[in-house]
């Protein structure tokens, strides 16, 4: 998980981890933060297109319900991984 305070390039690139002794990952962040929809939107397409992530999301937290938004360009899979984070937290 990235903290928002550190930087996403540090969170992604053990080397540069490496000058933070203060950092608590084992290995690169899986879970990236953003503080604004703009800058999720440009930093999980750079992700899938350049780093061949597999993004799930967007997640809305803290409503009473579960609440999963699937993009019109979801594939299958996208639906089936969103209808099992659904699944979890109904039951959760």
């Amino acid at each position: 998980m990235i903290w928002l305070h550190q930087r996403s390039a540090t969170a992604l690139n053990p080397d540069l981890m490496a000058a933070y002794p203060f950092c608590r990952l084992s290995g690169p962040a899986n879970v990236l933060i953003m503080p604004a929809f703009h800058s999720a939107a440009i930093s999980t397409r750079m992700l899938q297109e350049l780093g061949g992530a597999h993004v799930i999301g967007p997640l809305l937290v803290g409503l009473d319900h579960s609440v999963q938004i699937v993009n019109l360009s979801a594939k299958d899979s996208d639906l089936v991984n969103t209808a099992a984070l659904a699944a979890y937290n109904v039951g959760g």
